[in-house]
């Protein structure tokens, strides 16, 4: 180690954990976050204390996670409720917790390796990956949670090892690239052999992915249109007509087979439900728009688009709203529901409104009305194509959440997302993201987005058609085929447990034997 970090070691954190964040969508230079964590595994060993191996873990994160999300200031860009230039302090105020779970993560692995070095360096990867694993899940649960960009993730390039996702799910493979890059980091002489056999691994998993690909789909079976009608954010407020123009000349003719028609989040602005008190729908009737969007299915089609319900009181009050996904079918009907159950905090409802709202600070996207959360992830029968599961924007990203357990098993996930909101870096992040839980399910996933990316995305994770960001257009093939039920499928999120144990007891089996060691050279 040069004497610059020996010397600076939470500055050389900090842009470790910047040049980390470099290996994620849209760059992916994914030997730079393997980099990145190994030398920044290499700086948390070599720390005097666990209390100086927390603050080197809290400056890589920080520094990784200012970088990884800086698409978090654009979300202020479309509300008038508070000026923009509060969104680059919001990313960085984002990172400030959000590094609290690595400076948990190093804490924890340096005290359960002991003092890391000489022969107890060995306990250190281990230790540093079952760590990781409790702290990343932490992450994702905590105060609702924030699951975005697990360091697996960073691996969808690689598609044999990002397939290791459907056994053990992504926060498992997290700490396994963890424990790889701290084995490769500068350690006492003779360490190098786990190190290599880790890359041999990864080698031969790499080496893998066309032994590893799901079946094409049959070309005669159902098909999915996927549209996008390249309508931002700073003109869907008033271009209602436009946007329901577009969707519908984007959705195409009928066909010989059955067609799933899939529109983005964020564009039906008007209420599709018929029955709410008159007031609710001006001059616009449900029924005549329903009608308009039921002219472009055949009678074996069906249509999925985003639009929100509301809830009313016994006066006809509203009292609550849903983010929610229609179907409709060529005879103009409701078909079916789903309610959106993952809400976004500051964007579908304020946290702490009692708080935050006398200081000024609202949700980021339009209307005072906070959402109400549905039940959860179910698979809905849709007559014609069995049942399909739903997962509105942000709700992809959380692993183990996207598919009921022990319920129905979908034939795919429709992903509708206003990606629109999350400038350059987060669309791609958000399809990465989305292809992950493809892995881990088995099931292909659906997306639809105004403005880009939209995507089809094989049960192996393979991308087989999308739109670019920023292009209005449309794709149609047959739904992808599912694969069967994936161990992780089968026990969630109880296999990142299995891989933390694993890696625990590994761990303090070194440092028994070091300690060991030690008393028999006295």
């Amino acid at each position: 180690m040069t004497s610059l970090p020996r010397r600076y070691p939470a500055a050389a954190c900090l842009l470790l954990g910047a040049g980390a964040a470099c290996g994620f969508a849209p760059l992916e230079w994914w030997p730079l976050l393997i980099a990145g964590l190994a030398g920044w595994a290499a700086l948390v060993r070599a720390a005097p204390g666990a209390r100086s191996a927390a603050w080197r873990g809290y400056a890589f994160g920080v520094g990784h996670f200012t970088v990884n999300d800086n698409w978090f200031q654009h979300a202020f860009d479309f509300q008038d409720k508070m000026p923009p230039v509060l969104g680059y302090f919001a990313a960085v105020a984002l990172a400030l917790y959000l590094a609290v779970y690595p400076a948990a993560a190093a804490w924890g692995a340096w005290r359960l390796a002991g003092r890391p070095d000489g022969r107890s360096a060995a306990a250190f990867p281990p230790a540093l990956g079952a760590a990781w694993i409790v702290t990343e899940w932490l992450r994702a649960t905590l105060f609702t949670g924030y699951a975005w960009d697990p360091v697996a993730v960073a691996w969808v390039p690689v598609m044999g090892v990002a397939r290791v996702a459907a056994l053990i799910g992504t926060y498992a493979l997290s700490g396994l690239t963890v424990t790889l890059a701290a084995l490769l980091a500068p350690a006492p002489a003779g360490r190098w052999r786990p190190a290599a056999a880790g890359l041999a691994i990864v080698a031969l998993l790499a080496s893998s992915e066309p032994w590893t690909r799901a079946p094409d789909a049959a070309p005669a079976g159902p098909r999915v249109r996927v549209v996008q009608p390249n309508i931002g954010n700073e003109a869907r407020t008033d271009a209602g007509e436009r946007s329901l123009r577009e969707l519908i000349r984007l959705s195409g003719r009928p066909g010989a087979v059955p067609r799933l028609v899939v529109w983005p989040e964020g564009l039906v602005l008007d209420m599709l439900e018929s029955g709410y008190p008159d007031y609710v729908y001006g001059d616009r009737p449900p029924e005549w728009l329903r009608e308009r969007t039921a002219a472009v299915l055949g009678p074996q089609d069906l249509l999925m688009t985003n639009a929100q319900r509301l809830m009313f009181d016994r006066d006809a009050r509203i009292v609550g709203a849903a983010n929610s996904v229609l179907a409709i079918d060529s005879d103009a009907r409701i078909a079916g529901v789903y309610d959106k159950a993952h809400l976004v905090p500051y964007g579908e409802y304020l946290p702490m409104p009692w708080l935050l709202r006398p200081l000024g600070l609202a949700r980021l996207v339009p209307g005072d009305m906070d959402f109400t959360p549905g039940p959860g992830p179910r698979a809905i029968a849709w007559p014609g194509f069995g049942p399909v599961g739903v997962q509105v924007c942000y709700e992809i990203v959380f692993s183990g959440e996207v598919a009921e357990r022990g319920g129905a098993r979908p034939r795919m996930i429709f992903n509708p997302s206003n990606d629109a909101w999350f400038g350059t870096w987060g669309p791609p992040q958000h399809l990465a993201q989305a292809r992950m839980r493809a892995m881990e399910e088995g099931l292909p996933v659906v997306r639809a987005t105004p403005t880009g990316i939209s995507a089809v995305v094989a049960a192996d994770g393979r991308l087989l058609a999308a739109i670019p960001a920023g292009v209005a257009g449309a794709v149609e093939l047959p739904i992808p085929p599912a694969l069967a039920l994936t161990p992780f499928a089968r026990w969630g999120n109880w296999w990142a447990l299995a891989v933390a144990a694993v890696l625990l007891a590994g761990a303090l089996a070194s440092r028994r034997r070091a300690v060991a060691y030690e008393q028999r050279g006295r």
